[in-house]
């Protein structure tokens, strides 16, 4: 059963992005004090009485601007709230209301949906006299809140729960499979994504740095329900002097880090970079499964070899995680995107797969007597018996004789034998090693 939405929307700078962090109960809005830096809508999940639900940030509504960058929120706004089941209206109570307030108010009218007017900025009583004006926007009593320190918003939810429909009253857990869509600056990983959609779920532009959040997007394939999670660009360290390109970064990390599978987006017509070789550490360090995506592959000029040549040097300069399939495609072509998912699935399947104890056992002994176990001060390394305790990713717990004879090359070569045996095609191996004493 689908959980309800709850879609925030409003002016730039009344406040939406801090009651969103509230009501997400963590800091995932960019919460700055420069007007319109939430530039897409980003949803994330939330509870309230046992009712769990989806809530979406926007980008501030300026109904009567022709900027580009204003307009597209402008639209986001709208497909936002045409989602939901509940639309939240953040005023300024400071400012009082205003002609763009009355404009959307009328917007959202139009939409027949549940509303809750929250006047925000109001900390103290002697400030909630304000809220009566608001009265003329006709959408019905105004709510006063705080959502810097959190006052009213337990009212607001009460509210929001009131409204949800009835069928949507429950609470479920997540078994969504997540994919992040991560990479340099103007990769390309928003058009990817609306290509994957088929929707212009987020806003795409020839700007660099575009996406500022992490934006989550629901969607099924092949009756499984994935949420798909478009990155803002990871920047240089050196071009992070903004404290919004700092939090877009780190939100980008924790992105892959709530990730089962990324995608990591390379400008085909660039080629890899030093900063693609440092997200690809990243994605490896937090033990993701991984699809290299060559994009732009249609501004490329070709011959017969151009692909496989291109390959051997992605896998040459991303040697370490020589294990994650690489595909060639163009998102704002759609050239070759439908190849995506099915890999996406069968990487999914290499990062949950477990393996028969005896068939492991097997493979470990089969590659010990190939290519004997390093020696060391005299002590040769001596394997006795490997578990696979856990998956996502496949985790090995090996028992030896003594841990600190394992070397890394020989590491490598065990990773390679089972690989060779069981495939694990696009995702780490995590190895632990325990010396047989141990319990």
């Amino acid at each position: 059963m689908t959980k309800p939405y709850i879609a925030l929307v409003g002016r730039p700078n009344t406040g939406k992005s801090t009651l969103f962090n509230r009501l997400a109960g963590r800091r995932i809005a960019i919460v700055e004090d420069t007007p319109g830096v939430t530039r897409d809508r980003i949803i994330a999940e939330g509870e309230w009485l046992d009712n769990a639900f989806f809530i979406i940030d926007t980008g501030g509504i300026e109904p009567d601007s022709d900027d580009v960058i204003l307009s597209q929120m402008r639209s986001q706004a709208n497909l936002a709230m045409d989602m939901a089941d509940v639309i939240i209206f953040v005023a300024d109570g400071r400012e009082g209301v205003t002609a763009d307030d009355r404009e959307i108010a009328t917007m959202i009218r139009k939409f027949n949906k549940g509303v809750i007017l929250a006047v925000n900025k109001l900390d103290d009583y002697s400030q909630f006299d304000s809220k009566y004006e608001f009265y003329e926007l006709g959408l019905g009593e105004p709510y006063v809140i705080s959502a810097e320190h959190g006052n009213g918003v337990g009212d607001l939810l009460d509210r929001a729960v009131e409204l949800f429909p009835e069928e949507k009253k429950v609470s479920e857990s997540d078994n969504r499979r997540k994919i992040a869509v991560v990479g340099k600056p103007n990769a390309g990983k928003s058009t990817l994504v609306n290509t994957l959609l088929g929707e212009e779920r987020v806003i795409v532009s020839d700007i660099a740095g575009t996406t500022r959040d992490a934006i989550d997007t629901e969607f099924s394939y092949n009756g499984e329900e994935y949420l798909l999670i478009d990155t803002a660009g990871i920047r240089k360290k050196t071009k992070s002097d903004s404290a919004i390109d700092y939090y877009s970064s780190v939100r980008a990390l924790k992105a892959i880090e709530r990730s089962d599978v990324c995608l990591l987006l390379i400008d085909g017509s660039v080629g890899v970079t030093e900063h693609d070789i440092k997200i690809a550490g990243m994605i490896k360090e937090a033990f993701k499964a991984m699809i290299i995506v060559v994009n732009k592959w249609d501004l490329v000029e070709k011959d017969t070899n151009t692909m496989s040549n291109m390959k051997k040097e992605i896998l040459k300069r991303l040697h370490f995680v020589d294990w994650a399939p690489v595909e060639f495609i163009s998102a704002l072509t759609n050239s070759r995107v439908g190849r995506l998912m099915p890999i996406v699935e069968e990487v999914l399947e290499n990062y949950s797969m477990r393996i028969n104890t005896g068939l492991l056992n097997d493979a470990v002994g089969d590659a010990v007597m190939i290519t004997s176990p390093p020696i060391k001060k005299g002590r040769q390394l001596r394997f006795y018996y490997t578990s696979q305790p856990a998956v996502c990713p496949p985790t090995f717990v090996m028992f030896v004789n003594d841990d600190t004879l394992v070397s890394v090359q020989y590491e490598k070569y065990l990773e390679g034998r089972l690989r060779t045996a069981f495939g694990f095609k696009g995702t780490p191996i995590k190895f632990i090693y325990r010396n047989k004493s141990e319990k």
